[in-house]
């Protein structure tokens, strides 16, 4: 039988070949993202040997696409988001005008038109989620106050790329484009889609919150895994289509929202770990897919264009973000980490230039660039997250400016000097105000204990003193902090933060300041608190273990009341 086979044949040539080049560029210490793009350069038209079939890699690439911003809506978090806004959102903002502008410099030095290089700009201004993400879980450094402001303005730059995607089609007429969405006028285009795109996230805010977590509640209890899968995924898929058909709004912005109120329901972190496989599996295709438009050529007939974009996305947007959290009057550390964190450009700058090169808005010779930037910003981005703690050191050795904005003065670093008495002396100090740390907060308040909170987020700590509580600002393992927290005259430290890196530095500081001092420490490892018990660090409180006892107890206590004491020894 004849059977046209080019689907089986794109889909397995594209994970093949991903697959062999992914494991290499793991093995050297890149992200597999690169080798995922060069299988696409490889089984691209650029290159000889087997071509894949570039229709339905790009319909393949179209659902790549729904769910990457279907899993970038599932992990929306405002809260996230309102923690670190103050510099955030004034920070995404300004970084990514600066890269556009300069973007848009370069492509008007090289001739282009105005609105290709506002295109080129806006794609060379945002990082990628999935570098970022893996960057900062590979240095444990998620977590952290560093790691939270990182993130924190990479969502901000999501929701700003989201806005671009909804305007470029209304406007690629007046931008210069050949395939402009609509022949009227340009008020009466922007205001139809400005309808259409309010009308569709209202229906979602409004009727979506509320139907897609009681459909999930259903499928869940039908016991089925395989239905609740499939529930996850023809949810992100229909309502992305269903967006584009019935309201005009592309893929992107329906799975993203899509996501985002599926986050509403209870069941959003199985939605999230259910969906995953699929979800990397078509994200592959998709960086495959982007790899197929990459012009090699380019490498050697335009270095010098080349070099440009790179030393865009890697020096200009490095040093933007660190004049802006310096100016911010964060420290140098953290002001080298979220530099290094956004000098790099990925999955949205490849949805935007595809997206411009559809609309007539940039040029073959622009996507290329686009991606030969992406693929070398990719490349340096580890040596750079490296380079972050030899070079801080080698300026704070050298120039009593790094110093000086090493030990910035912030106004929440210390306890204002109305504090009462009974926080100075025979307080409990907790480190970290999350989940954990807000319930032993509580117990402490309504038992009459009085605590000083340690935490990062410097937002956090300023609305904890206009509730009247004693929190100050920084890391609990830099010294000065746990100073100002009043550690020396201490009678307990309570580290509610599972961060293992920073723990032992915390401990071994609150015993040089004060001796007799009590330690409760938490952890989420099962390693983790056997290592911290056999150094006796302290009291160690492993979540497992103890949601075990607790559980074990309540059992005992139904059955045997004599018996029920027997669960604290539950090992």
């Amino acid at each position: 039988m004849d059977h046209n086979i080019s689907l089986i044949t794109t889909i397995a040539a594209g994970f093949g070949v991903a697959l062999i080049l992914g494991f290499i560029a793991e093995r050297i210490k890149l992200p597999a993202l690169v080798g995922y793009l060069i299988a696409g350069i490889l089984i691209g038209p650029a290159t000889p040997g087997f071509v894949a079939d570039m229709h339905i890699a790009s319909q393949l690439s179209e659902i790549g696409v729904m769910l990457l911003m279907f899993g970038v809506g599932l992990h929306f978090s405002l809260n996230d988001l309102l923690a670190v806004k103050r510099i955030a959102v004034p920070g995404a903002v300004v970084q990514m005008g600066l890269a556009t502008v300069l973007g848009m410099c370069l492509a008007g030095w090289w001739g282009w038109s105005v609105g290709s290089g506002l295109i080129f700009g806006l794609s060379l201004s945002c990082a990628s989620t999935v570098v970022l993400l893996k960057a900062l879980e590979a240095r444990h450094v998620l977590e952290s106050m560093n790691g939270r402001i990182a993130v924190g303005w990479l969502v901000v730059e999501d929701l700003v790329c989201v806005l671009v995607l909804v305007l470029m089609p209304p406007l690629a007429g007046l931008l210069g484009g050949t395939h402009a969405a609509s022949a009227g006028p340009l008020w009466i285009t922007i205001g139809i889609t400005i309808v259409e795109v309010s009308a569709f996230i209202a229906l979602m805010l409004v009727v979506g919150r509320r139907v897609l977590p009681w459909l999930l509640w259903q499928v869940a209890r039908t016991g089925s895994r395989e239905l609740f899968t499939l529930s996850v995924v023809a949810t992100a898929i229909g309502i992305a289509y269903g967006a584009a058909a019935l309201f005009s709004v592309s893929f992107a912005l329906g799975a993203f929202f899509a996501g985002m109120v599926m986050r509403e329901s209870e069941f959003s972190h199985r939605a999230a770990e259910e969906s995953l496989p699929l979800r990397d599996a078509f994200s592959v295709l998709f960086f495959v897919s982007v790899g197929m438009l990459f012009e090699p050529a380019i490498l050697v007939e335009q270095p010098v264009r080349v070099i440009s974009v790179v030393a865009i996305i890697v020096l200009g947007k490095m040093f933007a973000a660190l004049g802006l959290v310096l100016a911010f009057r964060y420290p140098l550390n953290t002001a080298l980490t979220v530099a290094a964190s956004l000098a790099q450009i990925g999955e949205f700058s490849f949805i935007m230039a595809g997206l411009g090169l559809s609309l007539g808005l940039l040029s073959a010779e622009g996507m290329s660039l686009v991606l030969a930037g992406a693929l070398i910003s990719i490349a340096l981005n580890p040596l750079l997250f490296a380079a972050v703690a030899p070079f801080r050191g080698w300026l704070l050795d050298r120039s009593v400016l790094a110093r000086r904005l090493e030990q910035r003065q912030d106004p929440y670093a210390e306890l204002p000097m109305s504090t009462e008495r009974k926080y100075l002396a025979g307080q409990v100090v907790l480190v970290g105000y999350g989940r954990v740390g807000r319930r032993i907060s509580r117990a402490l308040d309504a038992s009459g204990i009085p605590f000083v909170i340690v935490e990062q987020s410097r937002e956090l700590v300023e609305d904890l003193r206009k509730k009247g509580m004693a929190a100050v600002s920084g890391n609990a393992a830099d010294p000065a902090v746990l100073i100002q927290a009043h550690i020396a005259d201490a009678a307990m430290l309570v580290v509610a933060t599972p961060d293992s890196l920073d723990v032992r530095q915390i401990v071994d500081t609150a015993r040089t300041l004060n001796p007799d001092i009590e330690i409760v420490l938490r952890t989420h490892s099962d390693e983790e608190s056997v290592l911290l018990r056999k150094d006796k660090l302290g009291t160690v409180f492993f979540g497992e273990e103890e949601l075990a006892k607790s559980m074990a107890s309540h059992v005992l206590q139904r059955f045997d009341p004599q018996q029920a004491t027997m669960a604290n020894n539950y090992d």
